[in-house]
């Protein structure tokens, strides 16, 4: 049964460690982006965003292990781990306290509604107690993305930079993201230009995010069967870099890991806003 964990950062990367009652260490794969890096022999100074993008990836490793642990602990023990986090070194050194708690009642079918966003293309999107439309303004759409992480009880919407939008800031959805990009049109207002949704694959967390357009789960159904539906619909499917593109729908389904996998996002745009109308 775990007890500890341990997550550090240096100069070869990240490294997670578990520590069961005995106290029998094991290696835990952290995987992803930004867990392992090569100096080359280099001895350069730091940059001034380096201890920033530091504390970022050290925040989102410390869900991606919370999120592994947990999964693993359901999967032997029926029971979730709940890990309360110390710095020890911060932002480079962690360790966690890990608490077993009841099961999740998210993790059984039919007992916690999923949180549906309804894409309407040319319109924006539905969710369950509010409307984004495209003729938002960035401000209203950042007042509505906190009250989705209030409904959810996740972090406030975080602000990041994304080439080619005016603003962006995205929400956790359980284990998945609903982000919004604002784009400033020719009589200066900034509105909504892009809804996306994202979620990967395995549990869905409390409550799960469903992605939904013309009936179709985005999300959930194999991506070949949504590419299926989408031609039978008479919408053309453009494959572009991995990425399937709805061009007339403004639609774009990202990425199709392989055969029988399912998309892991959806994104949205406004086609007046490309189209140089707004």
């Amino acid at each position: 049964m775990p007890v500890r964990v341990l997550l550090r950062g240096d100069s070869d990367g990240w490294r997670s460690v578990v520590v069961d009652e005995d106290g029998t260490e094991e290696h835990a794969d952290l995987g992803g982006p930004g867990v392992v890096w090569s100096a080359g022999g280099r001895d350069d100074p730091e940059p001034a965003w380096w201890a920033r993008r530091l504390a970022e990836t050290a925040s989102a490793l410390r869900l991606r292990v919370d999120e592994a642990l947990t999964d693993r602990t359901f999967a032997e023990l029926g029971v979730e781990a709940q890990v309360t986090w110390f710095a020890v070194d911060e932002p480079v050194a962690w360790e966690g306290l890990v608490t077993l708690r009841e099961p999740d009642p998210a993790r059984f079918p039919g007992r916690v509604p999923p949180f549906v966003v309804t894409l309407q293309p040319g319109r924006g999107a539905l969710l369950p107690d509010a409307t984004l439309l495209f003729t938002t303004t960035a401000q209203d759409a950042w007042a509505t993305l906190t009250a989705v992480a209030e409904r959810c009880r996740t972090p406030a919407p975080v602000p990041s930079f994304v080439c080619g939008w005016d603003g962006t800031r995205s929400v956790r959805v359980g284990r998945g993201s609903l982000s919004l990009s604002t784009k400033r049109g020719h009589d200066g207002v900034e509105r909504i230009g892009e809804i996306h949704g994202e979620r990967r694959h395995g549990w869905g967390g409390n409550p799960e995010l469903r992605v939904r357009l013309d009936g179709i789960d985005l999300l959930d159904e194999p991506a070949r069967d949504v590419v299926t539906l989408f031609r039978d619909l008479g919408h053309e499917v453009v494959v572009r870099s991995g990425l399937h593109v709805l061009p007339a729908l403004g639609l774009t389904l990202y990425p199709c890991a392989g055969e029988g996998e399912r998309f892991a996002g959806a994104a949205l745009r406004d086609p007046l806003l490309f189209s140089g109308c707004r």
